[in-house]
């Protein structure tokens, strides 16, 4: 790596930031610096860690006999609930937005692409990991096959569940960039150590980005949606928590 080209990108970030945040009336000192702080770090990992850099697999000696299920657990949307008294056979992963064709696939269907299977660690933001294995289809292989159109920049997944299991309530979101979404590692899990993803975990379909924090792993998935913009989606952060205040890139 080019030193003066990372100090260089690293000052360039934090001034267009800073820039930005100030003017932009009511908004705080903290919040100025949370946007920069952010910028920084994404900059940064972005120049540092090569793009299909991987994130650390594990054997299945390592695997944790205990892999903690937070956030929901199971999901009271009455959607949900009929899809899981059917056993998810009706279920279709919807995938559309800036799109060239989009797609509506069964569970049978995703399992039909091709597999993969990795041991990792998940990190919550909380401050604990576990290890599990996951097995499901790459991301990047339905994405192609939906064809992203010019304009494409995000991947947001709409999930089933509310945190507050309210069927009026709000239902958890997620996003990531195409750098992440085209990531070897990233896939749409529905296996977990060797087993159907049990529902805890985010049946009938979650999502493992690996070189993020926990919270970005998307649970009961419901649909994809490629945007360019995070405007009209949710509050507008990219993501429920990010919504309240926790930052979008959560890179590890």
């Amino acid at each position: 790596m080019n030193r003066r080209r990372w100090l260089t990108g690293a000052v360039a970030t934090a001034a267009t930031t800073l820039l930005s945040a100030c003017g932009q009336a009511g908004t705080s000192l903290a919040e100025q610096a949370r946007r920069m702080g952010e910028g920084l770090t994404r900059r940064t990992q972005r120049l540092l860690i090569p793009r299909d850099a991987l994130a650390p697999t594990y054997s299945r000696a390592e695997i944790s006999p205990d892999f903690r299920a937070n956030g929901s657990i199971d999901p009271a949307a009455a959607d949900y609930v009929a899809l899981k008294a059917g056993g998810f056979a009706d279920y279709r992963l919807v995938i559309d937005g800036l799109v060239e064709r989009p797609l509506s696939l069964t569970l049978a269907e995703l399992r039909a692409r091709p597999a993969q299977s990795q041991i990792t660690k998940h990190d919550c933001v909380e401050g604990w990991t576990s290890i599990a294995e996951w097995t499901g289809v790459r991301l990047e292989i339905l994405l192609d096959e939906a064809g992203l159109k010019p304009g494409a920049k995000y991947i947001v997944f709409h999930c089933f569940d509310a945190l507050d299991q309210r069927e009026d309530g709000e239902r958890y979101y997620e996003s990531i960039d195409l750098i992440d979404a085209r990531h070897p590692q990233t896939i749409l899990a529905y296996g977990m150590n060797g087993e159907t993803l049990p529902v805890p975990h985010g049946a009938p379909l979650r999502l493992r980005v690996e070189r993020q924090i926990g919270y970005k792993h998307a649970k009961y998935i419901k649909r994809i949606e490629v945007v360019a913009s995070f405007a009209g989606v949710g509050g507008g952060k990219g993501g429920y928590w990010e919504d309240r205040g926790y930052e979008w890139f959560a890179g590890i």
